[in-house]
């Protein structure tokens, strides 16, 4: 059962430089099926940049009449965050789902000494507790079946039955 962040956290952490291209950001998000990509200089955690952080972008470019290539003219740096909230690899899974619960991230980066490691995100999270139902459900079948027992079970045969044992 897993019980710290290392044992959780997906280890291929995505990213780009705070120079590349909201387009750029995009694409790679749609490419792997993920939705926060870090923001990495060489090595080390500079922000984080969400589907969310590139929709809001878009959508202001779009109220205020912007040209159509706001994506390809826009760098991650303009709309990344910079203040990010990371957790070490030692932490423990119950106190990283709580800050990402009561802060409502959909991710937390991995930090060890300073340099980036990995990430665990939400969907992290829905993994654990789907193997957590799994668990129960098996300790709940066999508790069931450790619990049955033998005196429970009616084996009195009804009157008619007896009379038609004797016969025999």
């Amino acid at each position: 059962m897993p019980a710290i962040v290392s044992e959780i956290m997906s280890r291929n952490v995505i990213g780009l430089p705070p120079s590349a291209t909201l387009a750029e950001a995009r694409t790679l998000m749609q490419r792997h099926h993920i939705r926060h990509l870090t923001v990495q200089m060489e090595g080390r955690l500079v922000g984080l940049v969400s589907q969310r952080d590139i929709l809001a972008a878009q959508e202001s470019s779009l109220e205020q009449g912007t040209n159509g290539h706001f994506l390809q003219q826009h760098q991650i740096a303009e709309v990344m965050v910079h203040d990010v909230t990371t957790v070490s690899p030692r932490a423990g899974i119950r106190e990283a789902a709580l800050h990402l619960q009561k802060y409502k991230y959909g991710c937390l980066p991995v930090v060890d000494k300073g340099k980036l490691v990995g990430i665990v995100t939400d969907s992290d999270f829905v993994t654990v507790a789907i193997h957590l139902l799994e668990v129960l459900d098996a300790q709940l079948a066999e508790q069931s079946f450790d619990d049955f027992d033998k005196d429970d079970l009616d084996l009195s045969m009804s009157q008619e039955g007896a009379d038609e044992q004797e016969t025999r």
